[in-house]
């Protein structure tokens, strides 16, 4: 896909939304089933269903999918297709292009062993290594933008009002 086709197939979503904001907002839905067997959850992903469970780390397996490294694949996969599409947008010159992440768990939260460790990550590191000739501003600018629009990183970076309820 090129710059043009991808502004043609997107202008007409940015109309409509510049012109009833409402249509624009959307709810994305996930659910999973807590086995009754095991420490795992099924998550349906909408393609298949993946079971997640313990970190070896705090005695799981390691069959399952661990829900910190899913978070930080989920990332991977939000920051790589918002660098493709701002790559193609500016019409950037984009050879390969390698997206990783890593972040530091200190698993003593997790399971409690000491109140002033935190549960969850510390620090999440987001990497791009990129194949390319273009000079180092428009790098700049396409990982500015990248950060800017991928929804995953700036929902880690800006945390969003959350609620947890239970039902019978």
């Amino acid at each position: 896909m090129d710059a043009a086709q991808l502004k043609a197939l997107q202008t007409p979503m940015k109309d409509a939304y510049r012109e009833d904001a409402g249509r624009a907002l959307i709810t994305l839905r996930a659910r999973g089933n807590v086995d009754d067997q095991s420490i795992s959850c099924k998550v349906d992903t909408g393609r298949a269903i993946v079971t997640a469970g313990l970190h070896p780390a705090t005695g799981g397996s390691g069959m399952e999918l661990c829900s910190g490294d899913m978070l930080l694949e989920a990332l991977v996969a939000c920051a790589g297709v918002t660098l493709k599409a701002v790559a193609t947008a500016l019409e950037f010159r984009l050879g390969q292009a390698v997206v990783s992440a890593e972040g530091d768990l200190d698993f003593r939260g997790t399971l409690g062993v000491a109140k002033d460790a935190p549960v969850g990550f510390r620090a999440i590191r987001l990497t791009f290594k990129l194949d390319t000739d273009e000079p180092q501003e428009r790098i700049d600018a396409l990982i500015k933008l990248t950060e800017r629009y991928c929804v995953v990183f700036q929902t880690l970076n800006v945390r969003p009002e959350l609620s947890v309820s239970a039902e019978r």
